[in-house]
Parts: C-alpha cells; structure tokens; sequence
C-alpha cells in the first residue's frame, strides 16, 4: 500500500509550482534562469526541472522580507 507524501517532500513539477503559486510557467522558468538570491530553488533531473516545495516556501519567505 502506498502512503501518500506530504507536499513538502514531493518533486513538483514546472506546471504545479506554476498552478501553486498561481502564475503562468514563463515566471517560473524566468525565475530558474536569475542567478543570485532571485533564483527559485530547483534543480534539474536529466533535462526536466523539478522543485522542493519547502525549498520554494522558504524562498518565497525570504522575498516577502526584501
């Protein structure tokens, strides 16, 4: 029987952090490509983007405080 994962330790892809934070996959990708502080944390499995939902909640955590 398979449990189900909390969302902060699922891969979500390009599409569910996009549907998520309710803006359109050009943000998301143009966010991946900024270096620095501004890059939302991602990383990439073959030539797929894939994100750490806790990562990206404490990323967008940091960008409320600047």
């Amino acid at each position: 029987m398979e449990q189900k994962r909390e969302i902060g330790e699922q891969l979500l892809t390009v599409a569910e952090i996009a549907a998520t934070l309710k803006v359109p996959f050009s943000w998301v990708y143009e966010r991946t490509r900024r270096s620095g502080g501004d890059q939302i944390p991602h990383f990439k499995v073959g030539k797929y983007l894939r994100f750490h939902w806790s990562a990206v909640q404490t990323w967008l955590e940091t960008m409320k405080r600047q």
